[in-house]
């Protein structure tokens, strides 16, 4: 038995052909679109929250705090605090009175690889 020939496939049935598309190298700095844009974000609100201390409590002595009641913190005086960005740890700092008002000034800023396991 002799094999038959296939036929053409018609243009309208004929597969798409991939062609090969150059990428750019990636570079350390970020792209030169992105770079000018970052006015863009001055504008997006964060939570900033700056962490004392913390305690755990049962809610039976929660329930007893009144006016002048002392929580004692699992940190020191003095310890740094922890400051964090969308309840995510970037820095730590120590808490100072300026003018009469708190502040925290920053002592320093934590790894990226610290920040990840936050």
């Amino acid at each position: 038995m002799a094999e038959e020939p296939k036929p053409e496939p018609k243009p309208e049935e004929a597969a798409p052909q991939a062609e090969p598309k150059p990428f750019p190298m990636a570079s350390a700095g970020a792209p030169p679109a992105v770079e000018g844009k970052i006015d863009l974000l001055m504008d997006v609100p964060l939570n900033v929250r700056v962490e004392l201390g913390r305690a755990k409590m049962y809610v039976e002595d929660i329930l007893k705090l009144g006016d002048g009641a002392v929580v004692e913190l699992d940190k020191l005086a003095g310890d740094p605090v922890d400051i964090l960005v969308n309840d995510r740890l970037v820095a730590r700092g120590e808490i100072l009175v300026l003018n009469e008002n708190f502040c925290v000034r920053i002592t320093e800023i934590v790894e990226p690889k610290e920040r990840a396991k936050g």
